[in-house]
């Protein structure tokens, strides 16, 4: 293939403030002129470097398989920062370079309620307890000085609750108490509908016939005690727990009284590893905040919990530890959002966008924006508060997204659904319009299944469903969110790139399978290769995977997709080598030094395969024949028509070491054909980019541009498709659906 450059070639070495043609900004950018090539005889070979045949990718433009609006559906996210990083992302020249990356939309992640604390989105408003600033809180609608910080609040009545998402610390952990939203006052329904429990995680297997429980009040006047039967993690729901709970033989309580006591479970002491208290009656006896508010008076409050053996004399001993064993831990069910002014938490710089910042910033790209609200460790008033300031002060919101990662915090699916029901209530008393959704499941790859219920239904999704359809309430779910972060961190190979587009196809399954009807959306509201850092994030690996995961999520019938994170960040070290979380890499100015891999393959994306602005794309079933020697796809397609009339091919060669060369075939019941005509060549790839592993000096060289091309295409032409790279093939495609 003959091959004229006709642009500026930039070397290795770091650049600043680099800007793309597609994005309305200067550029500079590679320029390729590609002659179209005759097809070779029976006797000629590939090109060198190129696989040893033709690959064909076909189109099938006989159905769509999706349609999507890239304004609506191809968005970035914004989480957690510190005060002064506030300060520094939401200035002009980054919020410039942020929206460089092309995506449209934005969704604002709620770390503070990831991190088991409240949050304050304003601090003008009211608290339950007046006279001692503390209790519930509901923020004020009021506009006044516009809302620049949120900040977060630890909650005293997480008590000695350790699991989760390291919680948010706090000077006043007292004891722990249940949500008083899951209980009859606020769901209308028995609270044997919605035991809460504790867990106590002795970390090994430990012999087990006593429980040491003080309790505050209200407790629990009707108990059971319990262990765990079975191999695996009682606590593992995204592989599954593999036993049961079984009530020790002297295990349940009725008519219990309070107070401290033993309880002596059975004769003979049982080896496992994780007990539970399951608390179904209360005695509805008022906390030590008084019968003012009913909230302080419902539920259960446990001072403290031990399990271990009593002895012929009665004497209890709390379980053994190892001096190498992780300490005891306790899960909860769910957590009393009570707190004061004097749990609010500053340390570390954690800090939130004020919605006010957030929204007239311009991180939005002038679209609605998904926003979140707090729910498992809210209230519905203060939520629906939320929702009516931003209303007020006229900001965009596309959709709400409900609470935060209740699998992660090990919340029931049926005790989630009750809180979804009221926060859907008094929001929608707001804005009956609004579109609410969630899970927002943390990233998994399958099911998330949790302990059988009495119709021994194990499915999160699954049961979900089920109570807002068996409540008349199905239509207050908008959308089903979740996560997607694929991959172990540590061990990622070359070959885990193959397995993405299966990976994001089958989870899309999945919550069909679960229930999801059809006509609710499904939607990846946070993503990247893991959820901890690693190395590849910054190799042409990522660039390469973002591509895959993109469009076999629209492929998979997906309708909206949020890449993480929008903002610059610096360099970090990781099991697989230094690396950023972000499309760019800043120093602590935030300085701009450098782009990553998933920045260009962001402007592949949104800037070369679809067109934002532009109004609704279709989608069609494409694939490619070129595979090794094991089966794997080494190319991989996805095939839009735009709005502007022009077929879009977005081909990922998969293979690292090996370009290939292939003819486009779009094929229907009754019509073959090919592009013909001008055809826009744009590909970005290992040739363009290689990341560096050096430490903090770290840094691509090369770091080129995508290198763009003119073809003048027939059903003759072949697309010659670099080594490790994303290529984008645009143009008419006579006949079909012109």
């Amino acid at each position: 293939m003959a091959t004229t450059w006709l642009g500026m070639s930039r070397g290795g070495g770091r650049r600043r403030g680099f800007r793309w043609l597609g994005s309305g900004m200067v550029s500079a950018i590679m320029v390729i002129c590609l002659v179209a090539q005759a097809p070779r005889s029976s006797g000629q070979s590939a090109a060198d470097a190129v696989g040893s045949q033709i690959g064909t990718v076909r189109v099938d433009t006989s159905y769509a398989i999706n349609w999507f609006d890239p304004d609506s559906a191809l968005g970035s996210s914004i989480d957690v920062l510190s005060r002064r990083d506030i300060d520094m992302v939401y200035s002009p020249h980054i919020i410039q370079e942020a929206l460089s990356a092309g995506w449209g939309p934005i969704t604002y992640r709620n770390n503070t309620e990831l991190r088991m604390a409240a949050w304050h989105w304003t601090e003008n408003g009211t608290w339950s307890d007046a006279a001692h600033r503390s209790g519930y809180f509901t923020g004020s609608t009021e506009l006044k000085e516009p809302i620049r910080y949120i900040l977060a609040y630890a909650l005293p009545h997480r008590g000695f609750a350790t699991s989760g998402d390291r919680p948010v610390q706090g000077p006043n952990l007292s004891y722990w108490k249940s949500n008083p939203y899951l209980t009859s006052k606020f769901t209308g329904e028995s609270d044997a509908l919605h035991p809460q429990w504790v867990i106590v995680d002795l970390k090994a297997d430990k012999p087990v016939n006593a429980v040491r429980i003080g309790w505050a009040s209200p407790y629990a006047t009707k108990y059971q005690v319990e262990y765990w039967a079975g191999a695996g993690d009682a606590l593992d729901f995204d592989v599954g727990p593999k036993g049961q709970w079984k009530a020790f033989a002297s295990g349940v309580a009725n008519n219990a009284q309070g107070g401290t006591s033993t309880l002596k479970l059975s004769d003979t002491p049982v080896s496992t590893r994780f007990v539970r208290v399951l608390m179904t009656e209360s005695s509805n006896t008022c906390d030590e905040h008084g019968s003012g508010d009913d909230r302080n008076c419902v539920g259960y409050a446990i001072q403290q919990i031990a399990a271990g053996t009593v002895d012929s004399r009665g004497a209890f001993s709390e379980a053994p530890k190892d001096p190498s064993e992780k300490r005891t831990t306790f899960c909860v069910s769910s957590i009393d959002p009570w707190h004061s002014d004097e749990d609010v938490y500053e340390g570390g710089g954690y800090q939130h966008s004020g919605f006010d910042l957030f929204f007239t910033s311009g991180l939005t790209n002038n679209l609605p924006a998904m926003i979140p609200v707090t729910m498992l460790y809210g209230t519905p008033d203060d939520a629906a508060a939320q929702i009516a300031y931003i209303e007020k002060r006229g900001y965009r919101v596309g959709y709400i997204e409900m609470g935060e990662e209740p699998d992660g915090k090990h919340a029931m699916p049926e005790d989630y659904a009750a809180l979804y029901l009221q926060w859907a209530t008094a929001i929608h008393k707001v804005d009956p319009k609004l579109k609410l959704g969630g899970p927002i499941f943390e990233g998994v790859n399958e099911d998330i299944t949790v302990w059988p219920d009495a119709q021994g239904r194990t499915s999160w999704m699954g049961r979900f469903v089920a109570y807002l359809k068996a409540h008349g309430r199905l239509a207050d779910l908008s959308f089903v969110s979740f996560e997607h972060y694929p991959f172990e961190p540590c061990t990622i190979t070359w070959k885990t790139l193959y397995t993405e587009p299966q990976l994001m196809k089958h989870i899309l399954q999945v919550w069909r399978e679960d229930g999801v009807p059809k006509d609710v959306p499904l939607m990846v509201t946070e993503n990247h290769l893991a959820a901890s850092l690693t190395g590849p994030m910054t190799t042409i690996f990522s660039a390469l995977w973002l591509a895959d995961n993109v469009g076999s999520f629209f492929e998979g019938g997906g309708a909206a997709f949020y890449h993480s994170p929008i903002q610059p960040q610096g360099l970090q070290n990781s099991c697989l080598g230094w690396a950023s979380w972000s499309n760019f890499v800043s120093n602590e100015h935030y300085d701009i030094k450098g782009y990553t891999s998933p920045y260009f393959a962001a402007h592949m994306i949104n800037l070369e395969w679809v067109q934002h602005r532009s109004g609704v794309h279709t989608m069609y079933t494409s694939s490619a024949d070129i595979k090794d020697s094991e089966g794997n796809a080494l190319v991989t397609s996805y095939a839009v028509h735009r709005p502007d009339g022009n077929w879009s091919l977005m081909l990922v060669n998969r293979d690292e070491n090996n370009a290939h060369s292939v003819r486009v075939a779009f094929d229907d019941s009754k019509n073959k054909s090919a592009f013909s005509g001008p055809v826009t060549f744009v590909t970005f790839g290992s040739e363009q980019y290689v990341w560096i592993n050096d430490g903090l000096n770290s840094h691509a060289d090369p770091d080129n541009p995508p290198a763009a091309a003119n073809v003048a295409a027939s059903s003759a032409t072949t697309f010659t498709l670099p080594k490790a790279s994303i290529t984008v093939l645009r143009g008419k495609v006579p006949g079909v659906r012109e």
